[in-house]
């Protein structure tokens, strides 16, 4: 933009306020902002922008994406920067709406944006995508799961698709036999619930898993009450119920099938993580629940326990209850996209010289040669298809004494 330089200053401290992050090494994003501010005004660093809800019904996932990308921040930093040069990181609340979230990705482009990590909730990121798309912005989301989000080249995803969750799921369930009879309690109006449900019923059938016929579906407007669907699996003898939902609606059915003295195991995706730190929530509830997930922070790998270490140190992590500063696998996500975002601008040569589309242009092609092993990726790393989607092991967790277990 063609302001002058002083202005240019005074714009980014603002942003930087707004980002608002704390760095490992104890101080704050706005301090590392306006330390980079000199640099950024004369296309020095790298701008690079995230979008998510920090606050509202949401927040537990875009904090974590936000405090999850500022230690790769900061340790990138540290390090020499990406091609040797530093990065400017902007976060942007959207509450959890499409609008908000286009609204954020415009004020992104306003501050010079070059390259987006977001957004993180799926129906705002399919939003943001179409505008990526026309302005050829490199974009990768850490946890927009769903498949539709991939409408360009220049979109790639960090976490596992809903399909991929769907099948993975009941390969895992049938594999280890953790069940004879298996009901599905899903969200007939949430793309997410429904992709990984339709997924999970096609791999079922392959491996012979008998999955209960009777309708255990629910709508937006009936998420409060799951007696009638825990009824019918209680009745048909399910020992195994398969949650493809997220973690508000998970702890409510948890609690409703305990006050029936209905006991089956509960297995759940993604969405579920989130539900030990939820408000008010008895997290004995939730003992013996597992889940697919590609990040569990009690791993004895040194590369996660350094995350942990440095995530759980940043002082706005330090502000949030106890139980929320543990890094969840959207925290791990955003980490191992920035990350990501490194590894290909450092293999197409880029510099923050070029303009927005020139960087895109050499990156999405470098997304596709890559395999970094971050901190999801399991033993092979990650590596992405020219589709977006990536290819990484997931990991299976039991809550046990209200933490996660690794179950391998």
């Amino acid at each position: 933009m063609k302001k002058l330089l002083s202005i240019s200053l005074v714009l980014m401290l603002a942003l930087g306020c707004l980002a608002g992050c704390g760095s490992s090494s104890g101080g704050s994003a706005e301090d590392s902002t306006a330390a980079a501010g000199d640099a950024g005004a004369s296309g020095e660093t790298f701008k690079i922008g995230a979008i998510g809800p920090a606050t509202g019904a949401a927040a537990i996932y875009g904090s974590a994406v936000k405090y999850g990308a500022q230690v790769a921040v900061d340790e990138i930093n540290e390090a020499g920067g990406i091609n040797g040069y530093q990065i400017e990181y902007n976060f942007q609340d959207d509450v959890h709406d499409a609008e908000k979230s286009v609204n954020a990705y415009n004020t992104l482009k306003d501050w010079g944006m070059q390259m987006l990590l977001g957004t993180v909730t799926t129906a705002p990121c399919l939003s943001v995508a179409d505008k990526t798309v026309q302005d050829n912005m490199f974009q990768i989301t850490p946890s927009a799961s769903s498949p539709d989000v991939l409408i360009g080249d220049n979109i790639f995803q960090v976490c596992f698709t809903d399909p991929n969750q769907g099948a993975k799921s009941a390969e895992y369930i049938a594999e280890n036999k953790l069940g004879t009879k298996v009901g599905i309690i899903y969200n007939t109006q949430d793309v997410y619930s429904t992709g990984i449900r339709d997924k999970f019923l096609a791999t079922a059938k392959e491996k012979n898993l008998e999955v209960l016929e009777d309708d255990m579906s629910f709508t937006e407007s009936s998420k409060t009450d799951f007696t009638a669907q825990l009824g019918k699996a209680k009745a048909a003898g399910a020992d195994l119920i398969f949650l493809p939902i997220y973690y508000q609606e998970a702890s409510i059915i948890l609690k409703q099938a305990n006050d029936m003295d209905y006991h089956p195991t509960f297995f759940g995706v993604d969405g579920m993580d989130g539900i030990l730190t939820l408000e008010g929530f008895d997290t004995s509830l939730a003992e013996g629940v597992m889940l697919l997930t590609p990040f569990a922070a009690d791993s004895e790998d040194e590369a996660v326990q350094n995350f942990v270490s440095k995530y759980t140190a940043l002082d706005a992590v330090q502000k949030q209850p106890e139980e929320a500063r543990i890094p969840n696998q959207f925290a791990a996500d955003a980490y191992d996209g920035m990350y990501a975002i490194k590894a290909a601008a450092e293999k197409a040569g880029v510099t923050p010289d070029m303009d927005a589309s020139s960087i895109c242009d050499a990156m999405k092609i470098a997304m596709t040669e890559i395999n970094i092993q971050g901190i999801t990726g399991g033993e092979d790393g990650l590596k992405w298809e020219a589709t977006g989607e990536v290819n990484k092991d997931p990991k299976a967790v039991v809550i046990k004494d209200g933490a996660y277990q690794s179950m391998e």
